[in-house]
C-alpha cells in the first residue's frame, strides 16, 4: 500500500527530438500560440540542435511535464491518492510549481522561455563553461572552487545532482583553475567533465539573466501553492499556502544559484513513491544513488501508468 507520493519533475538535458509525440496536444498547441512559433513540431521532429537550444529546450520540458500530469492525476484521482509534496530539478522547478497551482501552464510556459531567453544573453559563448566534477565530495568541492575564485572570475558548486555528482559552473578560467586545483589537491580517483553547454547556468554570472526574470514575473498571476514543494535553493519544504512572494524570490535566487537536488532528496521518507513527471528517466538514477530505498517510477513510457495503477490498488 502506497502512503505517499512524492513527484518529481526534470530540468534541461531530459529533452530528446519525438518527446510528447503520443501525448494530449491541446497545451502543445496553445504553448505555440503563447510562444509565437512552433515548438510542437520542434518537439516532436527536431532537429536536434535546435531543440537544446536553452529557450526551446525550457518550455518544451515544461509542456512535456505538465501534460504528463493531467494523465497521472486521473490515476491518483480514481485512488484518492493525495500528492506529498512537489519538487523539480532547475527548470523542473516551474513545472512543479504550475502543479501545485502556483503559476497557469501558460505563464508557466511563457516565464520559462524568457527564463531560456535571458540565461541565453546574459554572457558572451565562450566565456562561462561548466564540468561535473565526479567522486569527490561537497566540501573539496566547495573549497575548490573558493580557492579559485577571484574578482570577476568567479566558480561556484550549481548542482548537488548527488552524493558523487557536483556540477560546477562559472567564468571560464575559473573553472579550469578549480578542474587543475582538484587534480593536484585532491589525490582520490576522480573526474572532471566539461560539460557541452550553452551558458554557466547557476552561476554568478547569471545575475543579470535572474534581474531580468524578476522584471518579467510581474506579468503573471502567482497564487499560494496548493501543495508542498521543496526549493532547490535552500532544499527547504514550504507547506501549501506559502506566500507568492517567497516563491518568487526562490525562483529569483535559484536562476543563479545552486540547485540542492541531493540535499532536497534526503528530506523525503524513505517510504515515499517518487514519480518522475517529465521526458527521459534521469532523476531515477540520482535519487537512487542518493537514497536507494526510494522507489522512482519515470511516467515517460508506456507501461508507467498501468504500473502505478497496480502499486495504487
Amino acid at each position: 500500500m502506497v502512503k505517499s507520493v512524492t513527484l518529481l519533475f526534470p530540468g534541461q538535458g531530459s529533452q530528446y527530438v519525438g518527446m510528447g509525440k503520443n501525448l494530449d496536444q491541446s497545451l502543445f498547441d496553445k504553448g505555440n500560440e503563447i510562444l509565437g512559433y512552433d515548438l510542437k513540431k520542434l518537439m516532436q521532429e527536431g532537429p536536434e540542435e535546435e531543440l537544446k537550444l536553452t529557450h526551446n529546450t525550457q518550455p518544451a520540458i515544461l509542456k512535456h511535464s505538465i501534460t504528463l500530469f493531467t494523465q497521472l492525476m486521473t490515476v491518483l484521482e480514481k485512488h484518492n491518492v493525495k500528492i506529498d509534496r512537489v519538487l523539480g530539478h532547475s527548470v523542473g522547478e516551474y513545472a512543479a510549481l504550475a502543479v501545485a497551482g502556483v503559476l497557469s501552464p501558460y505563464d508557466a510556459i511563457h516565464a520559462v522561455h524568457l527564463r531560456g531567453k535571458y540565461m541565453q544573453e546574459a554572457v558572451p559563448v565562450g566565456m562561462g563553461k561548466m564540468f561535473a566534477i565526479l567522486k569527490v565530495p561537497a566540501d573539496v568541492v566547495e573549497e575548490a572552487c573558493k580557492v579559485s575564485s577571484k574578482p570577476g572570475s568567479e566558480v561556484m558548486p550549481a548542482n548537488f545532482n548527488d552524493p558523487s555528482q557536483i556540477v560546477i559552473s562559472g567564468e571560464s578560467e575559473a573553472c579550469a583553475r578549480a578542474v587543475a586545483w582538484l587534480a593536484e589537491n585532491y589525490k582520490e580517483a576522480h573526474r572532471a567533465m566539461e560539460l557541452n553547454v550553452s551558458a554557466p547556468f547557476h552561476s554568478s554570472l547569471m545575475k543579470p539573466a535572474a534581474d531580468k526574470l524578476k522584471e518579467a514575473f510581474t506579468k503573471f498571476k502567482w497564487n499560494e501553492n496548493k501543495i508542498p514543494y521543496i526549493a532547490n535553493i535552500n532544499a527547504k519544504e514550504y507547506p501549501a499556502g506559502t506566500n507568492p512572494e517567497v516563491i518568487i524570490d526562490n525562483l529569483y535566487h535559484q536562476a543563479y544559484g545552486p540547485v540542492l537536488w541531493t540535499q532536497s532528496i534526503e528530506k523525503l521518507p524513505s517510504d515515499t513513491l517518487c514519480i518522475e513527471v517529465g521526458p527521459g528517466k534521469v532523476l531515477m538514477g540520482l535519487v537512487r544513488k542518493i537514497n536507494k530505498d526510494i522507489k522512482v517510477i519515470p511516467l515517460d513510457r508506456d507501461e508507467a501508468l498501468a504500473e502505478i495503477e497496480e502499486l495504487l490498488k
